[in-house]
């Protein structure tokens, strides 16, 4: 049996499965997927905590549900960077991201509809978990491309040293954790 971590997100607690990453450290699966009740709660509580903006930016594909909801209460659009390009992405911008669950970078997209939403519009990041930032650095590089402003970039979960920037806001810390499943201290 895999071990689970405990964690309560806006009074909603939830085990999530762990993971290994490397052999001697393994992460907490926080998925949304299909987590109507934590979506909800998630995006009222990024929303009170969010900056002013005109619109919500995401990464495919995990808090795409995240961003819809935040769109929904909020009243604004929101814009997908897509992992893949495809036939009606037309003229594409791209960034290369990576993430602490992926074995390889990624290129992300926006094309020429989701670009003219964004300029000269204050753009809120939101993604489900920031670990080590590089996710962010990728959305960042595809952003400078356009004539927008980042007004803020948040997630539900600060991965345990993104719990220290003070440039994201987010809703709850999470760990990382040893081979055998303790929780590994804050550097």
């Amino acid at each position: 049996m895999k071990k689970t971590y405990r964690i309560n997100i806006e009074g909603i607690e939830r085990d999530l499965r762990l993971y290994p990453i490397a052999p001697d450290k393994q992460i907490a699966a926080f998925i949304l997927f299909s987590d109507v009740e934590m979506v909800q709660a998630c995006a009222k509580g990024l929303l009170e905590k969010a900056p002013d903006f005109d619109v919500i930016l995401t990464p495919e594909a995990k808090s795409i549900s995240l961003a819809y909801e935040m769109s929904r209460l909020s009243g604004k659009q929101h814009v997908i960077a897509r992992k893949g390009l495809k036939v009606y992405i037309e003229n594409p911008i791209s960034s290369t991201l990576s993430s602490i669950t992926t074995t390889h970078n990624q290129a992300i997209y926006l094309g020429d509809v989701e670009v003219e939403m964004l300029k000269g519009k204050r753009v809120l990041v939101i993604d489900d978990v920031i670990s080590t930032g590089a996710s962010l650095e990728g959305i960042e590089n595809l952003l400078s491309q356009i004539d927008c402003t980042i007004a803020g970039e948040g997630a539900v979960l600060a991965e345990a040293d993104a719990a220290k920037r003070d440039d994201i806001f987010f809703l709850q810390t999470l760990p990382l954790f040893d081979g055998e499943g303790n929780p590994l201290p804050l550097d």
